[in-house]
């Protein structure tokens, strides 16, 4: 079988499991199957494919029909400006986070060195492609899973910044290293009751661990600003992902411990998803 009889072949297959993005899945598929790229498998459509290769891309799609996400069966998510390696013991970067990234950016734009705090910090994708723009910064990570921070080691050294990154197995609560110019967080924040309607790709493969914000959806949120205000240093700056319909209520919260708000921020579908703020 040549690679555009297979392509075809296997588009369908994704088709008739609702896949929308099918052709453009099943193109990368078959570049990871080949290890090449996939501007090879367009220019290559008469390529004869050997059992191996194969056997190997069958193998892959029938696992994207169970809805496996594609960056789980490639190992990797591009995220701000690097590649970034993932398995299913972290949460796959999503471009709304890139949004973190700019805002962190922006206000630090005159710092020279300094020392931020991620809670939560999973892949590694906040702080250490902070941590890559900004070669005099330091950063810790915190995590509850001891296989997350093992993928956030594994980037560190990938993206050469593991000189300027420590890395703690902690709950949020029980931390208390330091104190910090600056604490990032994308907490988990999806209501327990609204976890059962996310998209399947999600709700069956990303760790539940880092999408349950417990009965209201605050309860980690509330645990990450409480902590905050005891390790941030005075006008030092917070930076929170949160979901779509929780400003005001983040924003109360924030308040009650002394933070004044500098902005609120939309995402590309233009819902509320970062809140900046201030420790006064």
């Amino acid at each position: 079988m040549n690679i555009y009889s297979a392509v075809i072949e296997a588009t369908n297959i994704l088709k008739d499991k609702s896949i929308l993005s099918a052709q453009l899945d099943t193109e990368i598929l078959m570049a990871k199957a080949l290890d090449k790229d996939r501007e090879y498998i367009i220019l290559n459509h008469d390529k004869v494919l050997n059992n191996e290769n194969l056997e190997y891309f069958k193998k892959l799609v029938y696992e994207r029909a169970t809805r496996k996400p594609i960056a789980y069966l490639l190992n990797k998510k591009f995220f701000w400006k690097s590649e970034f390696y993932v398995n299913q013991n972290t949460l796959i970067p999503r471009p709304d986070t890139e949004i973190i990234i700019e805002q962190i950016l922006k206000v630090t734009k005159n710092k020279h060195s300094l020392k931020i705090l991620d809670i939560g910090v999973g892949s590694g994708c906040i702080l250490l492609s902070i941590l890559k723009e900004k070669k005099n910064f330091y950063g810790i990570g915190i995590d509850i899973s001891k296989n997350s921070l093992e993928i956030s080691r594994l980037n560190a050294k990938k993206l050469m910044v593991d000189e300027r990154v420590k890395l703690y197995k902690s709950d949020v609560d029980k931390f208390d290293q330091g104190k910090y110019d600056l604490v990032v967080s994308n907490p988990p924040y999806i209501k327990k009751s609204d976890l059962k309607y996310l998209e399947s790709d999600v709700l069956k493969f990303e760790p539940k661990l880092a999408l349950d914000g417990g009965l209201d959806g605050l309860s980690v949120i509330r645990k990450v600003i409480n902590k905050t205000s005891e390790m941030l240093k005075k006008n030092g700056k917070f930076i929170l992902e949160i979901g779509f319909d929780q400003k005001s209520k983040v924003i109360k919260l924030l308040n009650n411990k002394g933070f004044y708000i500098n902005s609120s921020v939309k995402d590309l579908a233009n819902n509320d998803r970062c809140i900046v703020s201030t420790k006064i």
